[in-house]
């Protein structure tokens, strides 16, 4: 018999040579943990997310105790992500030295100096209204707005965080924080930018969580249309032309090949964010007993990474840490 056709199967075998040639690999700093920390009097604050059951909004104190236990663990990187005591129109507590954020980031630092601190910089968490900007005649003012998110990244940088990661969608907001940042000495600290960010309904848990519902209305108008593959790619050149230094693309799954097209456009880190919606439709199959959520996860952020994600964005990062140790 002439066996000419293929024999994948050869290498598919057993276990060790299945791990001998497998192309992609999950690994510990490929991960990065959200966290929500508020603003509050109660320093044992630990507040459920009901919509993102594993996540909790965390005091300052409830953080230290949580990223502890993550870091025992492995985590290597975290985002954060503020809730302020109080809003107002122009979310002054997102640039006030003594905001939430900036006070997490000098306590995280100042216990694990190693640990990459990144910090969302955006005013939707912030502002009365809900919106990632400053409104007239509600809507949202972009050039004016990028004073406000300068100065927003600014303090984060003060406070000693390792990277910012702005996600409002405002046009030149790349390049309003990198001369900002520029201008008063942090010419190292890298940009993050929420290059490829789609108004996109898997956000929905994050906005419980954050608490940062718009008021009115919706993001369409700044956030991106899903349906555009071309203006993505425009959008990440433009962040890229103005100084970022890792292009992220938001959400992750129902996203890869805006993200294969990022990877394969522009010789940049990469990074994807697997969203609160992509992490509660999995855990609500799993609580379900419908799939089994560790093969789940681990196939989801396999895809993710196989399409060109350096970086991954995912509540998931500690749970994958457990499960690798």
């Amino acid at each position: 018999m002439n066996n000419t056709f293929y024999r994948g199967r050869r290498l598919r075998r057993t276990p060790a040579l299945r791990d001998l040639v497998r192309e992609t690999e999950i690994r510990p700093q490929d991960l990065i943990q959200p966290y929500f920390v508020v603003e509050t009097d109660d320093p044992e604050f630990s507040q459920p997310i009901s919509s993102m059951p594993g996540q909790a909004q965390y005091s300052l104190n409830k953080l230290q105790e949580r990223v502890a236990q993550a870091v025992d663990l492995g985590l290597r990187a975290l985002i954060l992500f503020g809730i302020p005591k109080e809003k107002d129109p122009k979310g002054s507590q997102a640039y006030a030295d003594t905001g939430i954020v900036q006070e997490a980031v000098r306590r995280l630092k100042a216990r694990w100096p190693e640990l990459v601190v990144i910090t969302d910089v955006c005013m939707c968490e912030f502002t009365s209204h809900g919106h990632c900007g400053i409104l007239e005649n509600q809507y949202v003012q972009n050039d004016i707005t990028l004073d406000y998110l300068a100065k927003t990244a600014l303090s984060h940088a003060r406070a000693g965080a390792d990277m910012v990661a702005p996600s409002d969608m405002m046009d030149g907001r790349i390049q309003a924080i990198r001369e900002a940042l520029d201008k008063k000495g942090f010419e190292e600290l890298p940009i993050m930018s929420y290059a490829v960010k789609s108004a996109s309904s898997f956000y929905g848990p994050f906005r419980e969580a954050a608490e940062s519902a718009p008021a009115f209305g919706d993001r369409k108008s700044y956030q991106m249309d899903p349906a555009n593959l071309r203006q993505a790619m425009c959008e990440a050149q433009a962040d890229l032309d103005e100084g970022a230094d890792i292009l992220m693309v938001k959400p992750a799954l129902p996203y890869l090949d805006v993200l294969r097209r990022i990877r394969d456009g522009f010789d940049v880190p990469t990074a994807a964010y697997q969203v609160s919606g992509e992490y509660s439709m999995i855990k609500a199959g799993a609580q379900m007993g419908w799939i089994d959520e560790q093969k789940i996860v681990m196939e989801s952020l396999t895809s993710i990474k196989r399409a060109g994600a350096d970086l991954i964005i995912t509540y998931f990062a500690e749970n994958v840490l457990r499960w690798m140790a």
